[in-house]
């Protein structure tokens, strides 16, 4: 019966289900996840979001199923100085969503044509972008097509649930700078199952993931798969948790999706060229006054527990993350701000050899974004008028090296590998940015806007159609 009320509000929008999406596929709430992070601050439980009824539903008698279809449309201008491109952008899709029995789902999939002023037209949004037309044929407009596509099969078990699903997981207490799996990285195909006993949740996760960074690469004939556990314990005000990932390079070993299975122990079953993993702890406490205090530490390899205090080779690989949030609620309006701290040894989420088992997806590291051999401040400041009003102001301060270990790709002769020395940030300038975005969403339209100015400079103006 509670399942029936959670989903028979065909007029639900399953944004709730999401992570916030900075690139394309964006949704009619601006940041979703922020505001669920909001809300843990606070130890409020998250709410869908509702909006007005869909174009297209059915519901069956008895309540046993639904389904209600949405069309999308949006146009936006985007682009900076970084991505030397302006891109103006227009696109269409369908939102689709609904239940049978113990079975869920939702479908984002849409189509976009865009305008680009650089030669050739940059991606957005890091992922493949087909170019149309020549530029030699008067007359012939040049643009870019693709499509995109996140979705959520769920199925609903006593134990547990298994879900399918092409999107981007989240793990750990942090918003910016979570290091093991991040809402940052490119979306990919996964396989998830999750269970509670008591206070403890476990999840078990496969990911399909790109060799290349290129998704039409010859490079990836060859398959890179992602294992990953979670452990969280929940006390109310403190959770503790636990993030395991193994990397398999052109080898697949169904076994380590079993959750019971300690992937850091099981990997030494399993040639070194073909295998990397990460262990990573995390802690949030949640304080008087709306104020939680959070931290994540990452180890991706290590010689000896006396070479990783020294610091002083390349095998001494890993991370840290330290944040504070404040969250408020006051009549209609939510409010707060979130401070982070990340720092990224050289070579974490690195391998032997490029384009092997890197802890990466097309390119880009699946846990911290701005990889190894960075570090970053990040401090926001946001509010938020009942659904609809909302408005950021993003500060960032961050270094990123430009010594040999600063890129995933990044590797060392076998023979030098456990003398080579590292140099943390060795060549990095800090750049700061500044992004201001106001947005506002009603039941079936969006409105936002967003410049980064100094440091990362890009901009993004959109207006967003959902019925």
């Amino acid at each position: 019966m509670k399942k029936i009320f959670l989903l028979m509000g065909f007029c639900f929008f399953a944004e709730a289900l999401a992570t916030d999406r900075p690139y394309t596929l964006r949704t009619l709430d601006y940041t979703p996840y922020l505001y669920m992070h909001h809300d843990v601050t606070l130890g409020d439980s998250t709410k869908s979001r509702r909006t007005g009824l869909p174009l297209l539903r059915w519901i069956a008698p008895d309540k046993s199923s639904m389904i209600a279809l949405s069309p999308i449309l949006a146009f936006d201008v985007r682009g900076g100085n970084d991505l030397g491109d302006t891109i103006q952008g227009y696109e269409g899709g369908v939102f689709v969503r609904g239940y049978k029995d113990s079975i869920d789902f939702w479908l984002d999939a849409r189509m976009f044509t865009e305008r680009h002023s650089a030669d050739p037209p940059k991606s957005w949004d890091r992922e493949f972008l087909e170019n149309q037309g020549n530029k030699d044929i008067d007359g012939e407009v040049k643009y870019s097509s693709y499509s995109r596509y996140r979705g959520n099969l769920n199925i609903r078990m006593g134990f547990g649930n298994l879900s399918f699903a092409r999107d981007v997981p989240h793990w750990g207490p942090g918003y910016f700078s979570n290091l093991s799996l991040n809402k940052n990285a490119v979306p990919f195909n996964q396989m998830v199952f999750s269970s509670e006993i008591g206070p403890l949740k476990v999840t078990s996760l496969y990911g399909d993931l790109r060799v290349g960074s290129h998704s039409m690469s010859k490079t990836n004939l060859k398959s890179r798969n992602l294992y990953a556990h979670r452990y969280e314990l929940d006390f109310g005000n403190t959770q503790i948790g636990i993030s395991e990932i193994t990397i398999l390079y052109d080898l697949n070993k169904p076994w380590l999706f079993v959750p019971i299975v300690p992937l850091f122990i099981e990997k030494g079953n399993y040639t070194e060229d073909s295998n990397n993993g990460a262990l990573a702890i995390d802690f949030s406490q949640r304080l008087p006054f709306g104020f939680r205090v959070y931290s994540e530490f990452l180890l991706d390899d290590m010689e000896s527990p006396t070479s990783l205090m020294r610091n002083d080779n390349i095998e001494a690989k890993w991370a840290w993350m330290a944040g504070l949030a404040y969250a408020v609620n006051f009549g209609d309006f939510k409010a707060g701000s979130i401070a982070e701290y990340s720092r990224v040894e050289p070579y974490v989420f690195s391998h032997f050899e490029k384009n092997t088992a890197q802890i990466a997806h097309l390119g880009y590291p699946i846990g911290a974004p701005n990889g190894p051999n960075s570090q970053t401040i990040n401090w926001l400041f946001y509010a938020k008028r009942r659904e609809a009003f909302q408005i950021q102001i993003g500060q960032e301060w961050a270094w990123k090296g430009t010594d040999y270990g600063s890129a995933v790709n990044d590797t060392t002769p076998r023979s030098g590998h456990y003398k080579a020395e590292k140099h943390f940030l060795k060549g990095a300038k800090m750049e700061y940015s500044l992004t201001p975005a106001i947005a506002y969403s009603a039941s079936h339209y969006a409105l936002s806007v967003e410049y980064s100015l100094f440091g990362k400079s890009a901009f993004c103006s959109r207006v967003m159609l959902l019925w």
